[in-house]
């Protein structure tokens, strides 16, 4: 099971955390960790190429089944606005596959 925490902080997302696996199918047939998988990373490209913030990302390159992401507070305007589209997106996002694939995914929003 995927276990998925998403942080808050003043109204804001703050940080995700993403651990385990859905084995919800065979590996490369599994459509709920690929799903996870692409919406973390888009978002994480995001962060970083579009809105142009610095994140602090650890992730277990090797086995995969654990990324953790922290978003600094922002002052710059702009970079806010983009980062709270691109978050509240993957929170969503997040939400849906949870809704849609419970018995693979755990989702907590703190």
């Amino acid at each position: 099971m995927i276990k998925a925490s998403i942080d808050h902080f003043k109204n804001h997302v703050s940080g995700f955390k993403l651990t385990g696996h859905a084995d919800a199918g065979e590996y490369g047939q599994d459509i709920v960790c690929s799903a996870v998988s692409v919406l973390s990373i888009t978002t994480v490209n995001g962060l970083q190429e579009v809105a142009g913030i610095d994140l602090e990302v650890d992730s277990d390159d090797d086995n995969g089944g654990y990324l953790s992401v922290s978003i600094p507070v922002l002052s710059d305007a702009q970079k806010s606005i983009k980062a709270d589209a691109i978050l509240d997106t993957f929170e969503n996002g997040m939400k849906d596959i949870a809704e849609s694939y419970s018995k693979y995914i755990n989702l907590k929003i703190n």
